[in-house]
């Protein structure tokens, strides 16, 4: 297939770009920067507790202004919103920060704040401590307990019907940076929102898998029952992230293609529509022990575990996301990162900019993100951006493709540079009456001479 991802050539905005990760409650300064970017909408994440009302300001802003996302009948009126909206809300417990949370829920209720018990709490989860550590424990914020920051994460996904869960995940890479000095704190940028790292110095401490790994699995349980995507960190824990999903996902698994036709081997063609009907409507609002879908952002990964992750039993869709500041450095060896990319289906491919600063900058990294993606993929720039803007909808508003893709005609017929109707038009028609997943269900036929039906 013919590529036309040079840099030479004008990058199709117009037709919907769209940050599957990013981070711009970081530089709050630039918030304002967002309603002009060329990005059509950015997918934020929360990761901290100085960060979590930062990404919910933003989003009352800047989101979607419908708060009525699970009543049937306005479930068309609530993907209008969402299209035209510039940011979609992400809140969740990053494993940078996991050590600040304590895990009342799988052990008896205890205090941790008095100076004693918090610097308890630290010993317990964080490895590489010594005898005269008490100090760098007691500087270190005091303690929220799990069953706290779930309600809290519940209360915000609640009141954004689109929000994400995230950005949660796995880390055995990371150590803790270093308590501040008072140099340090003098020098700082008072722009950055507090709470990350900012260049200071790394101490020797981890935080503990099992801590990690009881704070991810409570979040993704929480996911599940609101039916929420997830947006999940991981860095070289792939195998452990998956085996965690695979617990959750135990007595779901999608049954395989001959144990479907044997099921339906036996039953008339009206009953075995009855009964998808009923399973469709019992998936669109059971509560789910795992998150429905799942975006592995800027996946580091190796090739071979993608037919795990893609295995036609695994119940949640999974995506993969890359970006630039991650995926295309000199830490990852370009021909890796291009052999996953390949390797993977052309509905389960993101990006993202994974950047802290919304503007210019953002936009450019997106940019460059999807062409590089076009170029290995082999794509057009106009069938890659229109693939990739497909794949964020899945990700985000998957049972509500119709009412989606009416949104996105509704939102882009106002825009004045989209001057092809018939481009637009063999865009959206498909998408409105058949299926993202293989192709049309109705037999739609478009082309530039006939735009019809069959039926």
């Amino acid at each position: 297939m013919a590529s036309s991802s040079a840099s030479s050539d004008e990058f199709p905005w117009q037709l919907g770009v769209f940050d599957a990760h990013c981070h711009p409650t970081d530089t709050m300064s630039a918030i304002a920067a967002i309603p002009h970017m060329k990005a059509a909408a950015l997918t934020i994440m929360a990761s901290r507790g100085e960060d979590q009302h930062l990404v919910e300001e933003v989003a009352s802003k800047l989101g979607r202004k419908s708060q009525s996302h699970d009543v049937q009948d306005q479930k068309q009126d609530a993907a209008v919103a969402a299209a035209a909206a510039r940011v979609v809300p992400c809140f969740g417990w990053h494993p940078w920060f996991a050590h600040q949370i304590y895990d009342d829920l799988s052990s008896p209720a205890t205090t941790t704040n008095t100076p004693p018990s918090k610097i308890a709490h630290y010993r317990s989860v964080l490895t590489g401590s010594t005898a005269d550590d008490d100090a760098f424990f007691l500087a270190l914020p005091d303690p929220k307990p799990l069953s706290t920051l779930l309600a809290e994460t519940r209360a915000r996904l609640l009141a954004h019907p689109d929000a994400l869960v995230g950005e949660i995940g796995l880390d055995k890479a990371f150590r803790l940076p270093n308590v501040w000095q008072p140099h340090e704190l003098e020098a700082r940028d008072p722009s950055i929102t507090p709470g990350a790292r900012e260049g200071r110095s790394l101490s020797v401490y981890r935080v503990a898998m099992s801590h990690q790994r009881a704070l991810l699995k409570a979040q993704l349980q929480l996911a599940g029952e609101l039916r929420r995507p997830v947006s999940i960190h991981s860095v070289q824990t792939h195998g452990a992230v998956f085996d965690l999903l695979q617990e959750l996902w135990r007595g779901h698994e999608m049954p395989s293609r001959r144990e479907r036709k044997r099921r339906r081997a036996e039953a008339a063609r009206q009953a075995e529509e009855e009964e998808e009907k009923d399973e469709q409507k019992s998936k669109e609002s059971s509560p789910l022990p795992f998150p429905p879908r799942i975006c592995l952002h800027s996946y580091t990964g190796p090739l071979e575990p993608l037919k795990r992750w893609l295995h036609q039993t695994v119940p949640s869709d999974v995506y993969f996301s890359f970006s630039v500041v991650i995926n295309f450095t000199s830490y990852h060896p370009f021909d890796k990162v291009a052999e996953v990319i390949r390797a993977l289906p052309d509905d389960r491919i993101l990006i993202e900019s994974d950047f802290h600063c919304a503007g210019e900058q953002m936009d450019a990294l997106l940019e460059e993100v999807a062409r590089t993606v076009c170029k290995v993929r082999g794509w057009t720039l106009e069938q890659g951006v229109k693939q990739l803007a497909e794949n964020w909808r899945r990700l985000l508003f998957s049972e509500h493709s119709a009412a989606w893709a009416l949104a996105v005609m509704i939102l882009y017929c106002s825009k004045e540079n989209m001057t092809q109707e018939k481009e637009l038009v063999k865009f959206i028609i498909p998408r409105l009456c058949g299926n993202f997943r293989g192709g049309s269900k109705m037999g739609i036929i478009v082309d530039d001479a006939d735009i019809s039906m069959k039926l």
